[in-house]
């Protein structure tokens, strides 16, 4: 039985992708630790969306922010974010071990699953969190139809 094949990775290049995508992970885990490969940058402020009978709801984590600093767009089926995260600036001979917290101006772009009353819409903040409660319009609601009978 050989010890190695040949094969063609262009004959499966989704398979190829997630082989090689395997690999990477297993690189960052053994170089930076479990957990930590998976961490990745960039996508800020975070958000969860979720929704009941009659809103939709969005919480984002806004850490450090007042409501003032926050502008918030509804605008083509999407919600945007838009603000800056100010970070205290370090003395000049500070040096860093570690700096995984940035400051600069943020801007974040959520497509709402589906449509909201753009009238209908109140934004709280508490505890650095930011909660956005948008009512659906009444023609998607659901509606529970009643059977006649003859």
């Amino acid at each position: 039985m050989p010890i190695f094949t040949f094969r063609d990775p262009w004959s499966d290049p989704f398979r190829e992708m997630a082989r090689l995508q395997r690999q990477m992970e297993r690189l960052f885990e053994e170089t930076l630790g479990p957990g930590l490969a998976r961490w990745q940058p960039g996508v800020y402020p975070l958000v969860n969306i979720s929704e009941d009978r009659d809103h939709l709801y969005v919480r984002a984590e806004l850490p450090g922010i007042t409501p003032q600093e926050l502008d918030i767009t509804i605008h083509e089926g999407n919600l945007i974010l838009r603000g800056e995260r100010k970070i205290p600036v370090e003395a000049k001979d500070v040096n860093y071990h570690r700096r995984e917290r940035e400051s600069g101006f943020f801007r974040r772009l959520v497509a709402l699953p589906s449509p909201v009353n753009p009238n209908s819409v109140e934004a709280s903040y508490k505890d650095g969190i930011l909660t956005i409660k948008m009512a659906k319009p009444e023609e998607i609601k659901p509606r529970k139809i009643q059977v006649k009978t003859a």
